[in-house]
């Protein structure tokens, strides 16, 4: 039989129990705890020999089943929800280091990221090598012994500079280091992490898979990294082989921490991922209009957007996203001053901060997402004061370059 679409796969994953009505959509369980049948019950689930839900912080059937939708549709071994993107990133690293370790990670990161790498973890003994993650040497000259991953985004943002994630795996295998991607941008439809050597996704579900209606995350485990090469895993390798990794959230990292999905974000991103692939080709195919629009107008000097066919990321887009590199492109104006009085003339285009949103949404990066950074540190990431990041949505497209030019004008 020939292999299922992504939507119709979507739509037809089946729950992991029986609904007793029936109901063609998950229902939203919105209980704390679960009654089990017997003190006997209870206490095998404790020990681990009865699988079953106790308390919605650890998990519950409607984040349960998001969980095995997105499972389904990654091919992965196993994954887990969480409260935000950020929870994903933060989890994962503390659940494969501990102090006096480090992880190697790339230099254009998503701001919030930096700090996170750069200000929090430093305070906790974990140290985060930067490199521009363009040559092999540039990074096997930051690993050591104490080296326990490799960390990229899929496409930066806003930067939108694709890494050669192939080369990313090959080195990681060379060093039995874990890689880590954060694939926010490139979703699940249109980018198979497992196929290319990604051995661990974190991604923000508030963007393309919610679409903007909810907020959330998710650790992606792709059953491809053997967990004895890391030493803070070995008292559950023992116990649990392959699983180790997520055994090790759920048992500590995770339920220690308490950054647990809410059901009812649950019940969004359900949703979300039956329309996912519907949404994302209609964002792509505004983007590629929209590029087109603002390379033609005289008041924009540069635009980026690695699905255009004369951008310097296209072969990367077509070779590990199917052309699609998620749907923001960034493009710059004459000043700051022009960059603000654009926004304001905007009328369907929102500012907001949120990415692949089902509206499109505009925001000065320089002035805001990295507002906190020296100047310094912003050039270094390659963030102008001329720099606009538009998140394109899924109206009319004739209504959005109606708005630009409107705008512009």
């Amino acid at each position: 039989m020939k292999k299922q679409g992504f939507t119709t796969r979507s739509l037809n994953v089946p729950y992991s129990k029986t609904d007793p009505h029936k109901s063609l959509q998950m229902p939203l369980y919105e209980a704390v705890a679960f009654e089990f049948d017997s003190a006997e019950q209870i206490e095998a689930n404790f020990r681990g020999e009865y699988a079953a839900h106790v308390y919605s912080r650890s998990s519950s059937p409607t984040v349960e089943y998001f969980e095995l939708k997105l499972k389904a549709l990654t091919q992965s071994h196993a994954v887990l929800a969480v409260s935000s993107g950020m929870a994903a990133i933060s989890d994962t690293i503390l659940a494969i280091t501990k102090s006096g370790e480090n992880i190697i990670a790339g230099h254009q990161l998503f701001g919030h990221t930096y700090a996170l790498f750069t200000q929090t973890l430093v305070e906790f003994g974990l140290a985060v090598r930067l490199s521009k993650l363009k040559q092999p040497e540039e990074i096997e000259k930051l690993i050591d012994e104490k080296t326990r991953a490799i960390y990229f985004e899929t496409v930066t943002n806003p930067q939108l500079e694709i890494a050669d994630i192939e080369m990313l795996a090959q080195i990681a295998r060379k060093h039995n280091l874990m890689l880590i991607a954060d694939s926010t941008l490139t979703p699940p439809n249109v980018f198979r992490a497992g196929k290319w050597g990604v051995n661990i996704e974190v991604v923000s579900v508030t963007k393309h898979i919610s679409g903007g209606t909810g907020f959330g995350g998710v650790i992606i485990d792709h059953g491809n990294f053997n967990w004895k090469l890391n030493p803070n895993f070995s008292k559950y390798t023992e116990k649990f082989g392959a699983n180790a990794f997520i055994a090790k959230l759920r048992k500590n990292i995770y339920r220690n921490t308490g950054g647990s999905m809410a059901p009812q974000t649950a019940k969004f991103m359900i949703q979300g991922l039956d329309i996912l692939e519907l949404r994302v080709e209609k964002c792509y195919k505004n983007c590629l209009a929209l590029g087109q629009f603002l390379k033609s107008h005289p008041k924009v000097k540069t635009v980026d957007y690695p699905g255009l066919k004369d951008d310097s990321g296209f072969k990367l887009t077509e070779k590990y996203f199917n052309g699609i590199p998620g749907t923001i492109m960034s493009f710059d104006l004459e000043s700051k001053a022009a960059c603000f009085q654009f926004m304001n003339r905007l009328k369907i285009i929102r500012r907001a901060t949120n990415l692949n949103d089902n509206k499109s949404l505009i925001i000065h990066p320089y002035s805001t997402i990295y507002a906190e950074f020296p100047e310094e540190k912003r050039r270094e990431a390659g963030i102008r004061d001329t720099m606009m990041r538009l998140s394109v949505g899924i109206e009319n497209v004739e209504d959005l370059i109606a708005d630009l030019d409107n705008a512009l004008a």
